[in-house]
């Protein structure tokens, strides 16, 4: 056995390893920056993740509550689990008791505004508090699944049952949508614990929450203490932490790309499943076939806001770009004009001629950090065919002109995140290979919006999954809490002389 010894400091200049053949090195300010009790991760592309001792202890005391926890739910009956959903959902509708949360959610959305960042999805609007009521008060009326039989096999004296049952403890980390917190609870109903963390900016609503609601929910349903626990902490090193403790069933996240990539890593080196939604954006192609008024209200509809499931990229045919490139730049407008702002549009480099020069000229578009001053259309190349437009206020897409729908489906796969596609035409056929040839959990014929799980499926999500990182073994792209569970086997004797 390899004679090891606690890392206590670094070095600058000293070589780390990376995937077996490749070197990086510690930089000055790690090394400066470690100490003793810290953790050094490595993550695939040679990123260096410092977390420091106090992360560590963080991320641990929550996961150990929430283990402890779980080694409790075998006792808990699925009427308390119900009653836990219900006073949730009860404290949220009072407005008393969500008085507090919404004074802590102002406060974080007016903190975010001050330096400059992104608030759409942190508000806790009243549309958002009612999804996230209806979607607890959905799982106090589903049913657990606990202990329902998969499969059964009977044998001459004796039997096999397959038997669901709760997964473990699930980590989460997910950006700062606070409805996300309430959903992230849905694993409950299946047996299982949950431990999260939330981003910074929305870490003094996720606080309220638990104090003001979580908690006390638990409290009065009996669920044991640590159920549902917060890593309270705004350092991102807590998220490296939790997601590198062999002690999870499963880590989902959420979040942008990078993150959730070096996060997804990190379990993934710990012998963690995950679950990762990451990248999102979803591209929309018209066929020859496309009507008009159909393709321009797909385009209008799936830009009305900027989520994961956001238009992100339209392909026009070339046959077909004289007549619909306007009403897809009219679509862009009015879905702007709804915002009382201006469109940003992108177009693909040798699909400039068919955008109309105005658009090129100079414009103002709202960004995170306030009104700013740019080309209302700029030209990108191929290879930015994947980035997703976070965008604040003003619609911002990328429009492509292609030879046909197979050109625009061979671009999609090549370049997107593969996560959400849409072909409108009137072509059966053309719409089943589309389907057949699209590289994408979720596929529609009209606008891309309708891609969530309660709103889709009436089952309040964990998150969405593309398949950046592949396709999913066994399960859909919807990750929802009454998908998180194992099976065990039971063997039933009837004849005690039964043997081998």
């Amino acid at each position: 056995m390899a004679d090891t010894q606690p890392l206590t400091s670094l070095t600058a200049g000293t070589p780390i390893v990376v995937g077996g053949d490749r070197v990086t090195h510690v930089s000055e300010e790690l090394a400066a920056a470690f100490g003793p009790g810290d953790r050094l991760l490595v993550v695939p592309d040679g990123t260096l993740l410092h977390v420091d001792a106090e992360a560590a202890r963080v991320a641990a005391d929550a996961v150990g509550r929430a283990a402890a926890a779980f080694g409790r739910m075998g006792t808990v009956s699925d009427d308390a689990v119900s009653a836990f959903f219900t006073a949730f959902a009860d404290r949220l509708a009072d407005d008393a008791a969500f008085a507090p949360i919404a004074a802590a959610n102002a406060a974080d959305v007016e903190a975010a505004r001050a330096k400059g960042r992104s608030t759409t999805r942190l508000v806790l609007s009243e549309t958002m508090r009612a999804d996230m009521i209806d979607g607890l008060r959905s799982w106090a009326a589903a049913p657990s699944g606990r202990g329902d039989a998969v499969a059964r096999v009977d044998h001459d004296g004796w039997s096999v049952e397959l038997l669901r049952a709760g997964l473990g403890v699930v980590g989460f980390v997910f950006e700062g949508r606070p409805n996300v917190f309430a959903d992230a609870c849905g694993v409950l109903r299946s047996g299982n614990t949950v431990v999260f963390r939330i981003g910074s900016d929305a870490l003094g609503t996720a606080r309220a929450i638990v104090d003001h609601a979580l908690d006390p929910a638990l409290a009065v349903a009996g669920l044991p203490e640590g159920a549902a626990s917060l890593v309270d902490s705004p350092s991102r090193a807590t998220g490296w932490a939790m997601f590198g403790d062999d002690r999870l069933g499963l880590a989902v996240a959420r979040g942008s790309g990078t993150a959730v990539a070096q996060l997804g890593a990190v379990a993934r080196q710990a012998g963690v499943p995950v679950s990762l939604h990451g990248t999102g954006g979803a591209w929309l192609v018209a066929s020859t076939t496309a009507e008009a008024e159909p393709f321009r209200l797909a385009v209008r509809h799936s830009l009305d806001r900027k989520v994961c499931n956001t238009l992100n990229v339209c392909c026009i045919p070339e046959s077909r770009a004289t007549d619909l490139v306007p009403v897809f730049l009219g679509a862009l407008r009015d879905a702007a004009d709804a915002r009382g702002t201006n469109p940003k549009l992108h177009v693909l480099a040798g699909s400039e001629a068919h955008v109309p020069t105005e658009w090129f000229e100079p414009t103002t578009i709202a960004r995170a950090e306030g009104p700013v001053t740019e080309a209302g259309c700029e030209v990108v190349a191929e290879s930015g065919l994947g980035t997703e437009w976070e965008w604040e206020d003003s619609p911002e897409v990328t429009l492509a002109i292609v030879d046909d729908v197979d050109a625009a489906v061979a671009l999609c796969n090549a370049h997107s995140p593969r996560f959400v596609a849409s072909l409108v035409g009137t072509d059966p056929a053309e719409h089943q290979r589309f389907y057949d040839t699209v590289d994408a959990p979720f596929v529609g014929n009209g606008f891309t919006r309708w891609v969530d799980g309660q709103y889709a499926l009436g089952t309040p999500e964990l998150g969405l999954s593309n398949w950046q990182f592949g396709r999913l073994f066994g399960r859909g792209g919807v990750l929802s809490g009454d998908s998180v569970f194992t099976v065990r086997t039971r063997a039933i004797q009837t004849d005690p002389a039964v043997h081998r």
